[in-house]
């Protein structure tokens, strides 16, 4: 039987989501637990990857289980009780055998939390703490520039490959809350480093650094590949949820 989990972690321990050589990752940690629970190899396949320190609330994966029947209360309580205090499993459902939680998707939903302070013992892992000045409304502006469809190869680190870099933003909603900036972005799917980009010049636009048409020639697929410098920290961004 195949099973779709939902997950949610604190990133700041990991090397990301993906297995690595080097560091502790999100997916070699809950497929050891896994493993051990069924005294076999069992191997997780994750919706997509997020990178070091960042976060997710709403992560995807599947795996398969040689049993027909499996008490999932019973496998999310024992997991749970297994996996260190910052990875918590949320739900488990059974799904088709042919179900592919990458594959399968059809939208993703990223948050990106700022703090415009210079230092803050609480929330300095899980927000960018951001000291300069903030033009909220050119903030917002610089935005909206990215919805829609477009070609984001100046705004991702990925190198060329089948699928291009054409993708399609729905929505980015930006809430400004005293000194907490909460920007939720709504797409098919972001490549590496994507959001991370995106918000880094929409920054550089409030520090007078970069200008609104210089982010338009960067979204002009004619253009020569010219990949932004300005990103920001990882450790703002959280995978909120993966739609199906």
């Amino acid at each position: 039987m195949r099973i779709l989990a939902v997950v949610s972690y604190k990133g700041t321990n990991y090397q990301g989501w993906a297995k690595q050589p080097n560091g502790i990752t999100i997916q070699e940690t809950i497929e050891n637990e896994l493993s051990r629970f069924y005294n076999r190899q069992i191997t997780i396949y994750g919706a997509g990857r997020t990178d070091a320190g960042v976060h997710a609330l709403g992560q995807t994966f599947h795996f398969d289980l040689d049993e027909d029947m499996v008490d999932l209360d019973r496998l999310i309580y024992s997991l749970n009780q297994m996996l260190p205090e910052d990875i918590k499993i949320e739900d488990m459902e059974e799904v088709e055998e042919d179900f592919h939680a990458r594959f399968n998707a059809t939208g993703k939903v990223y948050n990106y939390a700022i703090l415009l302070e210079a230092k803050d013992v609480f929330f300095h892992d899980v927000m960018y703490l951001y000291p300069y000045a903030f033009d909220e409304e050119l903030f917002k502006d610089t935005l909206t520039h990215f919805i829609g469809v477009h070609n984001f190869k100046n705004f991702t680190s990925k190198v060329e490959d089948a699928e291009g870099f054409v993708r399609e933003i729905f929505d980015i909603e930006t809430n400004v809350n005293g000194e907490f900036v909460s920007v939720t972005l709504h797409g098919t799917g972001f490549m590496r480093y994507m959001i991370r980009y995106i918000i880094g010049c929409a920054l550089e636009v409030c520090k007078g650094k970069m200008t609104l048409e210089e982010v338009d020639e960067l979204l002009d697929d004619s253009s020569e590949r010219h990949i932004v410098s300005c990103k920001a920290p990882a450790n703002g961004l959280t995978l909120v949820r993966v739609e199906y």
